[in-house]
């Protein structure tokens, strides 16, 4: 039997760096025990509580049952190879080597550093639950487990990463979703090649069949209130460690128009808001280019006494419509992008510098008209009016602009027409992206653009084929 030291030697050889410590101890009776933990990741006030003190009296010819029967750890399992052991300490649990055993014992007693539970900065509500999930995925289990107390919840564990060997948690109600989702989510989480999986959108592009679209297949969401109404309602949950973000399948477009506020507020005032983020995401990406075409092709689109006011100060611009909108619009992403990305102490000054003195100043000196600004000013706020789907929809508005600055408003109609086109074509597991309303499902539309009385949600969604179609019942009837 190798000893002690030897077997320390042959871990070290492996993980050879300086925050891997080991920790050589006896009992009084002379039984000499080593732990090895990753600084950092494991708890060491309570491997003294739970492990090394309850080892102080263990006699000298005890095995390795004798060893885990004394540790006061709740989590102990033994782990018989070295490339377990070293996968164990990788994932922040402490390994007990002992003398005269060969196998060897992994202590979970991990505490990593991790952000506290608050409110997510996208996703915020006036009414309703303020948790969100956070970097650590065993707390955003316990977050889930919080709500779904259900012995139906499932929640798989498939890691993913050739280097950083990522924890991704699939969760799912085994009495609704379809049992092919969570089968196929393994299967494609499982073949990842990938040496990093750093954040969950990594995970987004390998589940999604067709990663270059650009429109997502995947849902996101922040709030574990949100992603268990998900669950409930049939698909499936991915939560990935080192991410706050949680990814839902099957996803439709019409999820990024629905709000969790939604359903903590009035049937009336809910589908007043979703006819409103519709409208407005429309008018962000339309707005800028119906207004270059007008002007290029079409002046009767827009009303006399306004057409007087836009001729009067779009005289004497250098600058043609669609070039004028590129450069105002180009300027609103370059300040956006810098909003982003410095320090915040400065993000004060950028503000001042992009409205007073780009703003103003491109006016005064007529390089810039002032319709232009405020159409693109309140395109951007339209946009993110829909936070999710910023990212296609400013995509979209310079493709319309192009298309706009080129052909004029036929070939806005028939770019409208051709976006309609590829999403009621697109699908993801199974579901196509335009449902409920390409194809029509009526009795889906409850929950549609208008939102429904919750007691006329009595069942699930029929658009996701879950197996459990009963929500609760209810008799409909006014109280």
């Amino acid at each position: 039997m190798r000893d002690l030291h030897e077997r320390l030697k042959e871990i070290k050889s492996v993980l050879a760096s300086a925050d891997v410590i080991t920790y050589e101890f006896a009992s009084a009776h002379g039984k000499k025990f080593a732990l090895v933990y990753v600084d950092g990741l494991a708890d060491k006030q309570q491997l003294g509580e739970l492990v090394i003190k309850p080892l102080a009296s263990a006699p000298r010819d005890c095995d390795l049952a004798a060893v885990r029967a004394a540790l006061a750890s709740p989590e102990v399992k033994e782990v018989s190879d070295r490339d377990g052991a070293i996968a164990e300490i990788s994932y922040g649990s402490a390994v007990l080597l002992a003398e005269g055993a060969e196998g060897c014992l992994s202590i979970g007693l991990t505490k990593p550093p991790a952000r506290a539970v608050a409110e997510p900065p996208t996703q915020v509500a006036v009414k309703g639950p303020r948790e969100g999930f956070v970097e650590d995925v065993k707390v955003n289990c316990a977050l889930v487990r919080k709500r779904l107390k259900s012995p139906a919840l499932r929640m798989d564990t498939v890691r993913t990463g050739r280097r950083s060997d990522t924890a991704v948690t699939i969760c799912y109600l085994q009495d609704v979703c379809r049992p092919e989702i969570p089968e196929k989510l393994k299967a494609q989480i499982a073949a990842n090649e990938i040496d990093v999986v750093a954040d969950s959108s990594y995970v987004g592009r390998f589940i999604s069949s067709r990663p270059r679209s650009l429109f997502k297949r995947c849902g996101t969401c922040e709030k574990p209130d949100v992603f268990c109404a998900k669950l409930c309602e049939g698909r499936a949950g991915l939560l990935v460690d080192g991410s706050p973000i949680a990814l839902t399948v099957p996803y439709m477009l019409a999820e990024d128009f629905q709000s969790a506020e939604d359903y903590y507020v009035s049937a009336y005032r809910a589908t007043i808001l979703r006819v409103l983020r519709l409208i407005a995401v429309m008018a962000g990406i339309f707005l800028p280019a119906g207004y270059v075409a007008a002007q290029l092709f079409k002046l009767q689109l827009i009303p006399f006494r306004l057409l007087l006011n836009i001729s009067s100060s779009v005289s004497g611009l250098p600058l043609s419509p669609s070039i004028e909108m590129f450069l105002t619009l180009f300027v609103l992403e370059v300040l956006n992008e810098a909003s982003v990305r410095m320090p915040k102490y400065v993000g004060l000054a950028i503000s001042v510098v992009g409205a007073l003195v780009l703003g103003e100043t491109a006016v005064t000196a007529g390089v810039i008209s002032t319709p232009a600004i405020i159409i693109v000013a309140f395109s951007a706020i339209c946009l993110y009016v829909v936070p999710d789907l910023v990212e296609t929809t400013a995509t979209l508005r310079w493709l319309a602009l192009v298309v706009a600055g080129s052909v004029g408003t036929f070939g806005i109609v028939l770019f409208a027409c051709f976006v309609a086109c590829y999403l009621v074509t697109e699908q993801a597991y199974g579901v196509p992206l335009t449902a409920p309303f390409s194809p029509l499902v009526a009795h889906d539309l409850k929950d549609g653009v208008v939102k429904a009385d919750m007691r006329s949600l009595s069942r699930r969604p029929r658009v996701l084929g879950g197996k459990n179609k009963v929500r609760f019942i209810s008799e409909d009837k006014d109280v």
